[in-house]
């Protein structure tokens, strides 16, 4: 017998509904629903919580390929999660832009460096977007942060494809504007998130 077939069985036995069900397991009825027809395995926290509701070994709810199965889609989940997360936090991590000397200002003969609230040589436009870009990337950078907890993947690949042209065009911007060093921090980030998103999409 299949782990959706257990399932069905196990939750008639205890005459609960689907929605009782999912109330216990503090999961949504259309989990349930996937769960019964086939269609996914729960995660390991459901499975303990599965196991301790119907006094039942998770040995006994799943067979040997099921185990397997569902220990891959559980590390490609977690793979994928870390990705995510190393994405927010290389955004967040924009906000040193402000204080890292990474301009170059003209100072006589040569050139000195020096950080964003120092920095005076460019018009009030250039010095706006300066500051507006890495702003931009560390509220991004929160905003794929707490689309963690809600695990919603559609969400997940759209901020990623927003940051990296955040970061692309910000690449622009300091190309054009000459700062050398601002770019090659920002390229790394860049180069960091293609790396994993090719990572993340070899990862079916």
């Amino acid at each position: 017998m299949e782990f959706n077939e257990k399932l069905q069985q196990l939750r008639k036995e205890k005459s609960m509904t689907q929605e009782q069900l999912a109330e216990e397991l503090y999961v949504s009825r259309t989990a349930i629903s996937k769960w019964e027809s086939g269609k996914g395995y729960p995660n390991i926290d459901s499975l303990k919580s599965i196991s301790k509701l119907f006094s039942i070994s998770i040995d006994n709810l799943l067979s040997g390929e099921e185990l397997i199965s569902l220990a891959v889609d559980e590390n490609r989940t977690n793979i994928k999660k870390s990705f995510s997360l190393i994405y927010g936090v290389l955004d967040l991590m924009a906000l040193a832009f402000l204080f890292l000397p990474l301009f170059g200002q003209p100072d006589g003969d040569g050139i000195r460096v020096v950080n964003l609230f120092a920095f005076k040589d460019a018009s009030s436009i250039t010095r706006a977007i300066y500051f507006i870009l890495p702003i931009s990337m560390a509220i991004l950078g929160i905003v794929e942060l707490t689309i963690q907890y809600f695990s919603n993947e559609k969400w997940l690949n759209a901020s990623k494809v927003i940051s990296i042209l955040l970061q692309a065009f910000t690449i622009l911007v300091f190309i054009n504007t000459r700062q050398p060093y601002a770019t090659s921090l920002v390229f790394m980030f860049f180069m960091i998130k293609i790396v994993l998103l090719i990572k993340g999409n070899r990862i079916k």
